[in-house]
C-alpha cells in the first residue's frame, strides 16, 4: 500500500505552521459555506426548469400521455371528466386509445374484444398507424340519447335505425362493439382485422368492429346497415 504524498505534505505543513494552517482551515470553511449557499440559490428553480424542458420535448408542450406511449400509465383526469365518462362518453379534451382503461368506454368492453383491439393497435403502430377509440361501451341511457338525436337528425326512427341501434339491441351497450378512427386506422383494420378476429360489421360504418371470427379466420360479409 502506497502513502498519499499530498496527505503527507499536509501533515508536515500543519506541524511546521500550526497557526497558518488553522487560519487556512477557517477560511476554507467560510468558502464552503458560501459555495453551499450559492448552490442552494441556483438550484432552487431546477424543478421548474426541468418541467419546462420536459414539456418542450413532448407534443404540444404538454406532458406525455397514453396517446404517445399507449403501454404507459393512464393519464389522470379531473372529477368532471370522470363523471362525463360514466355513460361511455369520451372526455371533451382527450381522444381515447384502446389502452385508456381508466375510462368506462374502454374498461367495460368485452375482455376478448379489448384484448384483440389492443393487439391490433400495437401491430398497426409498427405500420405508422395510430388507433383512436371514438366510441366503445355505452350505457343504455347514452345509447337512447344517440337514438333520439338520430331520429331528430334523420326525421324518423326508421331512418335513424340505419345508423343507431336501440339500447336493447346495441352491441355497444353489451360491450361487444368498438368504433375506431381515424380513417387510415379503419382502412388498416378492414384489411388486417381478421387476423385478430375483428370484422367490419356494417357497410355504411367503416369504423364499427366486432369479434365475428376466430383469429386468422374469415369475416362474414358486412350487413348493409345497423337496421339489418
Amino acid at each position: 500500500m502506497h502513502d498519499n504524498p499530498a496527505k503527507s505534505r499536509s501533515a508536515k505543513a500543519a506541524r511546521r505552521l500550526p497557526g497558518r494552517t488553522a487560519a487556512g482551515a477557517g477560511a476554507g470553511a467560510v468558502l464552503v459555506v458560501a459555495l453551499a449557499v450559492t448552490w442552494g440559490l441556483t438550484t432552487r428553480s431546477e424543478p421548474a426548469a426541468h418541467a419546462d424542458a420536459t414539456a418542450d420535448r413532448t407534443p404540444g408542450g404538454g406532458a406525455a400521455t397514453a396517446e404517445v406511449t399507449p403501454e404507459g400509465a393512464d393519464a389522470g383526469s379531473d372529477k368532471g371528466d370522470d363523471e362525463a365518462a360514466e355513460g361511455g362518453d369520451a372526455p371533451d379534451d382527450r381522444q381515447l386509445t384502446p389502452f385508456d382503461t381508466r375510462y368506462p368506454a374502454i374498461a367495460r368492453l368485452d375482455e376478448r374484444l379489448l384484448k384483440a383491439v389492443q393487439q391490433a393497435a400495437r401491430d398497426a403502430r409498427d405500420d405508422g398507424i395510430e388507433f383512436r377509440v371514438t366510441s366503445g361501451w355505452r350505457s343504455k341511457e347514452h345509447q337512447q340519447r344517440l337514438l333520439d338525436e338520430g331520429i331528430e337528425k334523420y326525421g324518423s326512427a326508421e331512418k335513424a335505425r340505419q345508423f343507431v341501434n336501440t339500447p336493447q339491441k346495441s352491441t355497444h351497450v353489451s360491450g361487444k362493439a368498438v368504433d375506431i378512427g381515424p380513417t387510415d386506422a379503419d382502412d388498416w383494420l378492414i384489411r388486417n382485422g381478421s387476423d385478430y378476429g375483428l370484422c367490419q360489421v356494417y357497410n355504411n360504418e367503416m369504423w364499427h368492429f366486432e369479434l365475428l371470427t376466430r383469429p386468422g379466420g374469415t369475416c362474414p360479409a358486412p350487413l348493409s346497415n345497423a337496421a339489418g
